[in-house]
């Protein structure tokens, strides 16, 4: 197989009573080395839900297509400078390479939405046959999805969705239920703080259901749970450490009575642990701080006692993605949404956890 660089074969994938438990090992941030305990970072699918009934090759219209012989693309949609994007890519790339696709076109957006569009195009005319997306927004891929539609390519999207058909503009989704794993994370917040407080709330970045799924989960959960914690502040960190970092030092000097921080990656939760060290507080006990991913340097944090606790947001797709393009060619009908199960850190779980985070 050809692929457009560096890969190795680390998934696996498990077929258990119609539920695919899905695995892949992946790089840690802080040493560069894989998580020992593969199995516990599979995905599992929790349901698959296609609002309809579903989709088959024969509705989504295109050709039957053996994937050791096809030409895959695979369009990520921001510089792999996180856990989350690194694990992502390597997930697709290591799949790839375990089930013997012919030739794998891996791009990057950069976070701009005009690039992944031509990025998609320019798959599309190196001739991809099967495309997995990345979103970068829920909103803009048009283009990108008519070129594919226009030459009956299927585009898997995964982690993020687009606000399109599912079996028309797009085959299916594959991700985590955000506004459940907003839910989570207030649940865990009320846990940390007792139920009172003042919760300063760190947005990811705005135009995808992601950020929006997480915000909306979260303040909702709060309101009808904890009457005794208000939330002071909502201001984005664009799912960046530094930007996160940067928020949360001026939160702290505008809002000095924040006693808790709802990060929506752990990248902008690890940004906020250097800032409230840096005015002086402790970070996991002045001010409480919960955050969504599930990263090795996030839950080696719960082990340090710098965050309360971290709700999984799981990605590694590879596995999970090529089963279920596999499933579409041997003419399976798709849910238009497929949604994996999380898993939860804290402190009762986190060190015997770290070696299977990513």
């Amino acid at each position: 197989m050809k692929i457009s660089s560096r890969t190795s074969v680390r998934a696996a994938v498990v077929l258990l009573g119609g539920a695919m438990m899905l695995s892949a090992c992946t790089k840690a941030e802080d040493n560069g080395t894989p998580g020992t305990d593969a199995s516990a970072g599979a995905q599992v699918v929790a349901s698959a839900s296609a609002g309809g009934p579903g989709c088959t090759l024969q509705q989504y219209g295109g050709e039957k297509l053996d994937l050791k012989n096809a030409i895959v693309g695979f369009s990520q949609s921001e510089k792999e400078a996180n856990p989350f994007r690194i694990a992502e890519t390597q997930s697709i790339k290591d799949e790839a390479a375990k089930i013997g696709v012919k030739q794998l076109l891996v791009t990057n957006a950069q976070s701009q939405l005009s690039k992944q569009i031509s990025d998609i195009q320019d798959m599309l005319n190196q001739g991809a046959q099967f495309l997995i997306v990345a979103p970068l927004n829920s909103d803009g891929l048009e283009p990108a999805l008519a070129a594919a539609a226009a030459k009956k390519v299927p585009v898997l999207t995964i982690d993020r969705k687009v606000n399109a058909g599912a079996c028309k503009d797009y085959l299916a989704f594959l991700g985590s239920n955000f506004v459940e794993q907003g839910k989570r994370a207030a649940d865990a917040m009320v846990k940390a703080t007792g139920g009172k407080g003042k919760v300063a709330i760190l947005l990811g970045s705005s135009g995808n259901n992601v950020t929006t799924d997480r915000t909306n989960g979260f303040v909702d959960q709060i309101k009808a749970t904890a009457p005794g914690i208000e939330i002071v502040a909502q201001q984005t960190g664009e799912f960046a450490r530094d930007k996160g970092q940067a928020v949360m030092e001026q939160l702290l000097l505008s809002k000095p009575e924040i006693t808790a921080v709802y990060a929506e990656n752990d990248e902008m939760a690890l940004g906020a642990v250097t800032a409230i060290k840096g005015a002086g507080k402790k970070p996991g006990t002045d001010i409480k701080i919960v955050s969504i991913d599930g990263t090795a340097n996030a839950v080696k944090a719960i082990v340090d006692g710098t965050i309360n606790a971290v709700i999984e947001s799981n990605p590694r797709f590879g596995p999970l993605a090529f089963a279920t393009a596999a499933k579409f060619y041997g003419s399976e009908s798709i849910p238009a949404n497929v949604i994996i199960s999380d898993r939860e850190y804290d402190s009762a779980n986190a060190a015997a956890s770290l070696s299977s985070a990513y």
